[in-house]
């Protein structure tokens, strides 16, 4: 796989890089535990297996973080941790932290027989963190860990995410007072691969459909 480095790097590098990795599929797929099928697949955690590729998304989001907070309506709050959610988000969350060298934490999910969650990294009440995920549906995950972290005294107020599934999770989470930004939109990548010459009209239609006429995830 081919990868664009350093400043040349793009959401539609990222887009191709995808595709190539075989991390976008196409076919009858059942999302998560629901009995909702869907055209195209996204999974993002083939990323692990090339490091390069996950430094250059780790140097995309540290500067388009640092010119979300620079403008002169900032489109990020200051935080002095971020939190990966996990499972997906933790690796994207590690490489961003070595790069931008801001601490990280997570949240530990409860372990069987109801233990609580656990706080992994050093953290302090009243610190603010930036929850950082790999794909987001209807914003669930998001969700529940911003909650948790809030338990622990840790606010936060935004979440990066690296693909919307545009299945409602920036509504959804922005009712529950949560700032969402995208680095990736499914569409943007549907139209992208289309344009590209990379899926066939059929594919492209079922799945533009399929966002269409699916209703908001919650």
């Amino acid at each position: 796989m081919n990868t664009t480095s350093g400043r040349d790097y793009t959401p539609l590098s990222l887009a191709k890089d995808l595709f190539d990795l075989g991390a976008v599929t196409f076919g009858d797929f059942t999302l998560g535990r629901t009995a909702v099928h869907s055209p195209v697949y996204v999974n993002p955690r083939k990323i692990l297996s090339e490091p390069v590729l996950l430094r250059n998304i780790a140097s995309y989001l540290d500067a388009e973080i640092k010119a979300g907070q620079g403008r002169r309506r900032p489109r990020l709050s200051p935080f002095s941790l971020v939190a990966g959610v996990p499972f997906g988000g933790l690796h994207i969350a590690l490489a961003y932290s070595l790069v931008s060298e801001v601490p990280m934490c997570y949240v530990r999910p409860a372990g069987a027989g109801g233990k609580d969650h656990v706080i992994e990294g050093h953290h302090e009440p009243g610190q603010t963190a930036l929850l950082i995920d790999d794909l987001m549906t209807g914003g669930g995950s998001v969700l529940q860990n911003a909650r948790i972290l809030e338990e622990f005294g840790i606010r936060v107020r935004d979440a990066v995410v690296l693909i919307d599934r545009e299945e409602g999770g920036v509504e959804n989470l922005r009712q529950h007072g949560y700032n969402v930004i995208s680095i990736l939109r499914l569409k943007t990548m549907l139209t992208f691969y289309y344009e590209s010459g990379l899926i066939t009209p059929t594919w492209y239609e079922r799945s533009m459909n399929y966002l269409e006429r699916r209703p908001p995830t919650t």
